[in-house]
This record gives structure tokens, sequence and C-alpha cells, in this order.
């Protein structure tokens, strides 16, 4: 790390004298006009550490940002490391969703990896990551590249990378990408063609959407009433055109959130989970009146699908579900249409997922957080995550799809609505089957990043040994790995049942975000039902129970809840 302002100026210069990009050209000389050396130590510090996540980051100029430069030198390594593969000919997909800056970096990319000989061809314009991932295996691509930041924040970018399988990279890939990266030159030792590579068609496109009709069941009910919000993102009209091939009603868009925009003025945090990111949804739902079954929303580039049901009484009248909930309400749906296969989910995600396969005699897997290692399962059907991404079609998409998803779970809403019933009505019928599986989250957003390590430190040194009044039966350092996953940072927390308090058991595991600066937290309840009126005693029990867990967590962890 530079700390001498001098060489803080100099290592400034030589970024500034082959930054191609001249807004962050002239953003990084005013900072080193004003000599501003706590914004440059901030942003040469280090560089953005390439990982199973790709790059993501904050826009901006420096080596610890996302700008051209950096993506130049990540393209740069990829290549290199496909062509140390035996992949030097190979097809390279780039896709990009509309952030600031998406288009460029997805330009330098296909421009990087003309110059290193290999193919490449570019979306057709800003789409889902979805349509990607798709575009992968149906060209027989080698990689693919997805220039997004997802849900994160306004002023972030990120670059996604996909191997020709069609899932994202793993370990060690991630490493030797890595070590490329580190070892790209000066960038004008970097060759960049004007020109060279392949625009796709609306072909791509057309054969992805070709590809949702499968994830339904011909003939099936199609009446659905749904609004529909793309948050400023850029799923509307891949969605809108799937619902129309697929025969449901045209959804009922938001208006104000239809267009993409890389400002996301509507919403303080463009993800579906963040409290306000509904409102506008749940206004138009009121306004359009009765007849609406269902919301839907993906998040800015639609591989995630929320998912919000009536809820009368409350000041809103709609409950977003939980991706929990959503997750198990797809997963009946599979095994009603009588899929076969492994369903899997993440160690985070809930736990009825392997009973609802249990009772179906299907494989069960658990995998770490993340759809990099879903995508991975052998025999895989079904996968989903709590954090709103399903995968339902993994031949077609080996990655959560936002718009699949949507179709799936519009077209069990429409199936239940025939038979006069709801989600809420299915969500009831597992819980008195399986027990009440209730989850919820504590998510901390830090500024400080050592914060986040100083609670996985205190964790780990003084173990809490009681949460919420159940004691804790085994915990797991997930650093050392297990039977069945690869070490990573977390604990995982076993809570032994009490029948006095009407609970059988619960979980508790907790993370650093792989993606955000936030620790989190997964906490699930599971409460047995004994009979229909007894699950509102049940969910009260289970709300109680999660909030003295989170309370206790939080204390044991050292933070603000």
């Amino acid at each position: 790390m530079a700390t001498d302002p001098a060489e803080l100026i100099n290592r400034a210069q030589a970024w500034l004298a082959e930054d191609p990009d001249p807004e962050t050209r002239g953003e990084l000389a005013k900072l080193i006009e004003a000599e501003d050396t706590d914004e440059l130590a901030a942003r040469f510090a280090g560089t953005l550490q390439f990982g199973t996540a790709g790059l993501r980051g904050e826009l901006g100029a420096g080596p610890m940002r996302m700008n051209r430069s950096v993506v130049i030198r990540a393209a740069a390594g990829l290549a290199a490391y496909l062509k140390a593969q035996g992949e030097g000919s190979g097809l390279v997909v780039i896709g990009y969703d509309a952030r600031h800056k998406s288009a460029d970096f997805a330009r330098d990319t296909a421009a990087v990896m003309v110059g290193a000989g290999l193919r490449a061809a570019l979306l057709p314009r800003p789409l889902p990551t979805p349509v990607l991932a798709f575009a992968i295996r149906h060209l027989g691509a080698v990689a693919g590249v997805e220039v997004t930041a997802s849900h994160n924040p306004p002023r972030d970018n990120g670059y996604k990378v996909y191997l020709g399988d069609g899932s994202q990279i793993v370990p060690p890939a991630d490493a030797g990408i890595a070590a490329e990266i580190a070892a790209v030159g000066p960038l004008d030792g970097v060759p960049r063609p004007e020109a060279g590579w392949e625009t796709l068609d609306e072909a791509v496109l057309t054969a992805y959407l070709e590809r949702t009709d499968a994830v339904l069941t011909p003939g099936s009910p199609r009446d659905t009433k749904v609004v529909y919000t793309p948050m400023h993102g850029v799923g509307r009209d891949t969605l809108v055109a799937a619902f129309a091939r697929a025969g449901f009603p045209a959804p009922v868009v938001v208006a104000e959130q239809a267009e993409p925009d890389p400002d996301f003025p509507t919403v303080a945090f463009p993800n579906p989970e963040e409290p306000g990111a509904m409102d506008l949804a749940f206004a138009a739902a009121r306004a359009a009146g009765a007849d609406i079954d269902i919301v839907i929303a993906n998040d800015p580039d639609a591989d995630r699908c929320a998912v919000a049901v009536p809820a009368p009484g409350t000041p809103e009248g709609w409950r977003m579900l939980r991706g929990d909930e959503v997750g198990a309400l797809l997963a009946a749906h599979l095994v009603r249409k009588r899929a076969s296969g492994t369903f899997a989910t993440t160690i985070v995600s809930s736990q009825l997922l392997s009973r609802i396969a249990a009772a179906s005699a299907l494989p069960y897997e658990e995998t770490l957080t993340g759809f990099k290692w879903l995508a991975r399962v052998d025999g895989l059907r079904y996968a989903f995550e709590e954090a709103l991404g399903y995968c339902v079609d993994p031949e077609g998409v080996r990655d959560k799809d936002g718009i699949t998803a949507a179709l799936l779970i519009t077209e069990l809403a429409a199936e239940l609505k025939q038979a006069g019933r709801t989600l809420t009505d299915l969500l009831d019928d597992l819980a008195r089957e399986f027990g009440l599986h209730a989850t919820d989250q504590l998510s901390v957003r830090v500024e400080d990043l050592s914060l986040i390590a100083d609670a996985m430190r205190r964790l780990r040194e003084q173990p809490p040994t009681v949460l919420a009044g159940l004691a804790v039966s085994r915990a797991d350092d997930l650093t050392q790995g297990t039977e069945t996953l690869p070490p990573t940072d977390g604990l995982r927390y076993y809570l032994a049942g009490s029948p006095a308090a009407g609970i059988e058991s619960a979980r508790v595991v907790v993370r650093p975000s792989g993606t955000e600066p936030k620790l989190k937290c997964y906490l699930e309840v599971v409460v047995p039902v004994t009979s229909p009126e007894a699950l509102p005693e049940a969910r009260t029990t289970a709300t109680a129970a999660l909030a003295a867990i989170k309370r206790d967590v939080s204390a044991a962890a050292g933070i603000d809840a």
C-alpha cells in the first residue's frame, strides 16, 4: 500500500498516463492537482480483487475502482487464461446491463478478446444476465462475460465471468484468472483493435424466449393478473415478451420504474429485498384494483425474481414473500409436475426443500452460497437460494433466471386460482405437512469492512452456547470445510429444539457477503403444526423466536441490528 504522498502522486500520474477514458482521466487529474492524498490513498491502496464473483466495485479512477483500465486488464487476464487452457481460438460471448459504463466495458472486453486471437460476440443490447448465460451454451462459447453489478447501488459496476459450461467460475479457475490479470503489463501492450468482433442479432434472444416456453406445462391455466417492475433495469422487454409467448395477460408494468435508468432514481437500493424498494409496485397493484393476483419484481439484471401476495389488513395491502417461501412454492409445483432430478439449495437457505425432496424420493444437495456452486450439482433439476434466485431450467440456463422463475410462479398462481386457492394457501399446506419453516435475516451494511472481520473473530473466540434460550447443539466453523463443502468464511450453529416452547429446531448461519459490504446472519426456526387451527399460533411462536435469535446473535457478534 502506498502511503507516502509523493509516491501516491507518482502512482496516480502513471495510472493517468495510460487511462483510455477521458472521464476518469479528468477525475483523476483533479485529485492530483488538489493533492487529495486521502482520496488517492483510497483509490491506490491496492487493486480490486478478482474472485469467484469476478469484479465488483464503485465506478471511478484508480486500481481500487471499476473503470476501463481495470476492465481491460481483467479481459486480458481472462484471454490469457483461456489460451493457457487450450481455448485460444474459441468464442467469448459478452453481455451487459444498462448501468453507467456497462456498454464501454463490454466493448473493451470484445476488443481485447479479438486482439488476443479469440472470437468475440456482443449481445445486441442491454439484456438480462440469464440471456448471456443461455447464449454461452447455445452458441458453444468457451467463456462468457456479463458486465453488471446486479442489485448493487448506482455507483457500482461489476464483471461476472462464466466458462463454457455456462456456469460462473469457481476455484481454482478464479485464482488462475487472477494470476493472469496480475501478470498483465502496461495497457499499451494489450492489443485492442477497433473492430473484428460480432454483434449478435435478435436470433439469440428469440432462442432464449423459445426456451422459456419449456418451463410451462402445455395447456395449463394462464389467467394470472400481474403487476410487474423491472426496477429501472433491463428485464421489462424480455419478461413482457415471455409472458406474451406464454399466453399470460400482459403484466401491468410500474410506469415509474419501467425504463432502464442507471441512476435508479426511485429506490435507495435497486434490490427488491431492501425496505421501500417495492413501494411503487404495491401502489400500482392497489391502483389496479382487486383483480391483481400477484406482484413480481426483477432486480436490475433480471436474474432474481421477487414475488408479493395480497395481504388484506396491512397498510400496503401486499406482502413480499421471502426467497425461501418462493423456493418452496416452486419446488412443490415442480414435484406436482413430476419433475425428476436433484433438488438443491445453499447452506443459508431454508431446510424445507430437503423435506419436500425427501417426501418425493428426489435427490437433494446443499452447496455453498451462490449459483456458481448450485449450477454444478450433478443431475440438477431445480435450485434456489434465499436471495431471490431460482434455476428452474438448468438445461437452458445454468444460473439463476428471474424470467423463467416469473413464468413458473405465475403458472402456479393460475393453477391455484382455477381451484379457488392462492399461493398463501399452498404455503399453509406446506407448513402443515412439513412443519412451519420460518426464516429471517440480520443484514448489517458497514462502511468499514474491519467491523465484519471483528464480528467474525468475536464469534470464533467467544462462540455462543445459547441463543434465544435454545442450546447450541452443534457449531461448525466453515473455514475448515466439511465432507461435502469446500472451505468458506462462515459459521453455522444448530440449535436444539424446545418442546415446552413449541420449537422443533433452529439454525443460524453467519457469513460476510461476497458482493456487498455486509455481514449476513441467516436464521431459521422450525415449529411443528399439529392442526390447521394451530398455524396462527405457530407463526406467533416462530416470529418471537426469530426476533430473540436475531437479538442474541447481534449481541454475540457485537453488531447493531
